[in-house]
């Protein structure tokens, strides 16, 4: 069976090496395309039997199903170019999540899904959060989420919670990374230790916690109990974040949340003409 993905940027990418890598697809079963043709020539290089696409129509038209790796404004496009093929029997699988299940299906009379992947995929970790529409049959759920088992923990969730999900799985490794980012810097400007060291130091803490996370039946806060010891230099620590970071992780969800309903306003102006 062969499997499209329009997009190779940096999600469609990943997606791509993830599922080769770990066995999940051959090269011979994907075909790739890009607006930058380059971008697909490349992956097809890294991984022979790839192949690179001339255009969206030409994988509508191979593939079974097909992935929408590209970023919301680009979508009626694709769609445009998807619609002469987009049978029944075929599956477009969506990872942009302001882009919801019913703009799909009231332009395609495929199956629709839609799959929010993480850089976490990557290193065959993570979570994917798995959408579908009525259309979906048991069996297509099944195969799909078959698929992404070997690159992630597949979780079933409701669209409406698309954005906090994704705010814990997919922004999250970039939140973690920032938290990481600055105690290096702070560890490196305060005692001269150098950043290489504190890197790899908070790295290897970092995949250790979530081994005690995920492996030995850890939660964050149980987690945090065994490490401070009442009066220790750990609480102290604590009670220091406790003090700054008051409500600042209420503040970024309703950040994020905000983005995303201004772009679900954009991508409703996109596909239905409505003014945004």
């Amino acid at each position: 069976m062969k499997i499209g993905f329009i997009g190779t940027g940096s999600m469609g990418s990943i997606l791509i090496e993830a599922f080769i890598e770990s066995g999940a697809l051959d090269p011979e079963q994907i075909i790739a395309g890009n607006r930058s043709l380059d971008k697909v020539l490349r992956l097809a290089d890294r991984f022979p039997g790839l192949r690179a696409a001339a255009d969206n129509g030409q994988i509508a038209r191979l593939c079974k199903t097909i992935f929408i790796c590209v970023k919301p404004h680009e979508y009626k496009h694709v769609i445009e170019d998807l619609a002469p093929w987009a049978t029944p029997e075929k599956i477009v699988v969506s990872i942009t999540s302001p882009v919801l299940i019913k703009h799909l299906e009231d332009l395609l009379p495929c199956k629709i899904a839609k799959v929010i992947p993480s850089i976490t995929n990557y290193a065959l970790s993570g979570a994917a959060l798995c959408m579908y529409s009525e259309r979906m049959l048991p069996s297509d759920r099944e195969w799909l989420e078959s698929l992404f088992s070997k690159i992630s923990t597949p979780h079933h969730i409701e669209e409406q919670h698309t954005r906090i999900t994704s705010d814990l799985s997919s922004c999250g490794p970039a939140f973690l990374c920032f938290f990481a980012e600055q105690f290096v810097h702070a560890a490196v400007e305060i005692t001269g230790i150098e950043r290489e060291e504190a890197t790899r130091l908070v790295s290897d803490m970092m995949l250790g916690t979530a081994k005690l996370l995920t492996e030995k039946g850890f939660t964050p806060a149980s987690l945090q109990e065994r490490v401070c010891v009442p009066g220790g230099i750990t609480a102290e620590g604590i009670l220091l974040m406790q003090s700054y970071l008051d409500g600042m992780f209420q503040q970024l969800i309703h950040t994020t949340h905000a983005k995303y309903n201004s772009d679900l306003s954009k991508v409703e102006s996109l596909f239905y003409g409505q003014k945004a």
